[in-house]
């Protein structure tokens, strides 16, 4: 069962239960604060002195089956090329997890995930399935991570997936037709912006 939840629901429920084991998997230098065990590409071992990290060395976590309580995986499928392996991995260490993306419109605002993201990710809510596709730019980026994470302070529900799931991630990587779509431009926006700002002030005068 995967569906809709919230990260403030989550921190609740890991806040509420101190004694789970908690494997935060894929998330840089950006940890859950519960988070137990820390399990990333990168050899950040140096940086997380306080906790146990674990360098990922293959496809296949380096884990137990049902090792932990709880496993994160924040921003991180978006960037993996064995996508079913990884949620295959994510089912067979715990019993339950948060899963945080970003929505297509988020994928295609920021600049950074232009080259670093392979799938856009979407939810069907009617069938409760995470549906993967392979990524397709609409337009050019505007935005830096950092104006991002501030545009999602009040944007959230649209720039950011916020995912629960218990016993299975239901998934579907499905292939989308895409008609010839042109690109919209930054230089394009800006002309419109600032055409209907001229249009109103001659209205006005």
């Amino acid at each position: 069962m995967i569906k809709r939840s919230s990260k403030y629901y989550i921190d609740e429920q890991l806040k509420s239960n101190p004694n789970w084991k908690v494997l935060d998997i894929g998330c840089g230098y950006t940890a859950h604060q519960n988070a137990t065990v820390i399990c990333d590409i990168q050899d950040l071992s140096e940086f997380y002195k306080d906790r146990k990290f674990i360098k990922l060395e293959k496809n296949i976590f380096p884990f137990k089956d049902k090792e932990f309580d709880f496993v994160i995986a924040s921003h991180v499928i978006e960037h993996v090329q064995d996508v079913k392996t990884f949620i295959k991995e994510l089912e067979r260490v715990s019993s339950k997890g948060y899963i945080e993306l970003p929505t297509i419109l988020e994928d295609n605002l920021v600049f950074e995930n232009k080259k670093d993201h392979i799938w856009h990710m979407e939810f069907d809510d009617i069938n409760s399935k995470l549906l993967i596709s392979e990524k397709f730019q609409f337009l050019e980026p505007l935005l830096t991570v950092s104006s991002s994470k501030k545009f999602s302070q009040i944007f959230r529900q649209s720039l950011v997936l916020e995912l629960y799931w218990n016993d299975t991630i239901e998934f579907e990587i499905i292939k989308k037709k895409i008609e010839k779509f042109e690109k919209i431009s930054r230089l394009d926006l800006l002309r419109k912006f600032f055409s209907k700002i001229l249009r109103n002030i001659i209205r006005r005068n």
